[in-house]
């Protein structure tokens, strides 16, 4: 009877033990170089577009189901794509300062993907994203392809202690309010 009992442990043991091998997390590692984030931000007359560089990320995977991954961004590298000359060097100076990313301090950003949950080729996806320091949590829909995955969502800036011309704080700021949120474009390309 022992013998039975021992036999049988050992049997769950590898049935346990080859399932966890066919469940492990893979990192699907994101080709920073080809992958863009591309940001826009409001204000009360017109709007300013740029891009920024990932600095490294990758996507854990069990199987083919997206279940975390983790992203830096490089805050040094804010790029302001609708302006030329002296104002867009004047605009990406202002966005590196403490008023706005504060970039000598805080040279990246950090995005953590906690769960996903998959609909078709689309994860609703929950995170953190860190931006000066502060983390937040962070929800948005993630299309996954065979060689990319695109994103596109909004950011509360002053969530993160971004409040520049934020009408929420200051007043009387009449035409130089600006948005409180601005939008990424994702692409991650694998």
């Amino acid at each position: 009877m022992k013998k039975k009992n021992v036999l049988k442990s050992v049997l769950i043991l590898a049935v346990a033990a080859g399932t966890a091998s066919f469940t492990s997390t893979m990192e699907k590692k994101i080709n920073i170089e080809e992958s863009t984030i591309e940001w826009k931000g409001k204000k009360v007359l017109g709007s300013h577009t740029g891009t920024i560089n990932l600095q490294d990320g990758h996507l854990e995977m069990e199987g083919d189901q997206l279940t975390g991954g983790q992203f830096t961004v490089d805050m040094t590298s804010i790029t302001v794509t609708d302006l030329k000359g002296e104002d867009k060097a004047k605009l990406e100076g202002h966005l590196k300062s403490d008023d706005f990313f504060g970039v000598d301090n805080y040279a990246t950003s950090k995005l953590v993907i906690n769960s996903a949950t998959k609909n078709g080729n689309t994860y609703a996806v929950n995170g953190d994203i860190t931006i000066k320091g502060k983390t937040e949590s962070i929800t948005f829909d993630l299309v996954m392809g065979e060689s990319a995955a695109t994103t596109n969502f909004k950011i509360d800036r002053t969530k993160f202690g971004v409040r520049y011309g934020s009408g929420s704080f200051f007043d009387n700021l009449g035409d130089n309010t600006i948005s409180n949120d601005f939008t990424l474009d994702v692409t991650l390309k694998f």
